[in-house]
């Protein structure tokens, strides 16, 4: 025979303070994490933990404690997915002229996702270093994206973007952004 241990977590928003506390009824542990910015919509995952035999069963009994612990190690790889937002450069209007200025009074994380909406037969993103942010210039062998719907990470500290056609960069069509860890 079996036994059963169950691990209820629930992520909500932070604003929406009432949590599904009757999902978890039936767990010996239940965990709530509250987020401000999340690329997910709120959503109850429920793992269910099956332990070994006990011993009196056979050898490899799994303690609660063992399961806690591969839950706790869950809980981990979650809670950084959860911290990581996703941005529109732009917002609504996307990544135009003038945008230069978007980023202002935002806090980004390294693992932030960027999403950079925009005609893909008029523009592109280029990812540049300082010089080619502040001289509106393209390094050789820069990444240049060029799907219209381009999804970048951000990665710890300074992370500049610009779109390198003639003019564009020069019209305010370039961030810069620094990632916190």
């Amino acid at each position: 025979m079996f036994n059963n241990h169950h691990l209820c977590l629930v992520l909500v928003p932070i604003s929406n303070r009432q949590v599904p506390l009757c999902e978890c009824s039936h767990s010996f542990l239940c965990l709530v994490f509250y987020y401000k910015k999340a690329p997910l919509p709120s959503y109850l995952l429920h793992l269910s933990l099956k332990a070994a035999p006990t011993m009196a069963q056979g050898r490899g009994s799994a303690s609660p404690a063992t399961l806690t612990v591969a839950a706790l190690i869950c809980l981990v790889a979650l809670t950084h997915q959860v911290h990581a937002a996703t941005y529109t450069v732009g917002d609504t209007g996307g990544w135009t002229f003038n945008v230069d200025s978007w980023p202002k009074g935002k806090r980004f994380k390294a693992g932030d996702t960027l999403v950079f909406n925009y005609d893909a037969t008029s523009h592109n993103v280029v990812a540049v270093n300082k010089a080619g942010y502040s001289s509106c210039s393209a390094p050789a062998r820069a990444k240049v994206y060029k799907s219209g719907k381009d999804q970048i990470k951000l990665v710890k500290g300074q992370n500049y973007f610009i779109c390198s056609v003639s003019g564009h960069c020069q019209s305010g069509m370039k961030i810069a952004i620094n990632a916190a860890a």
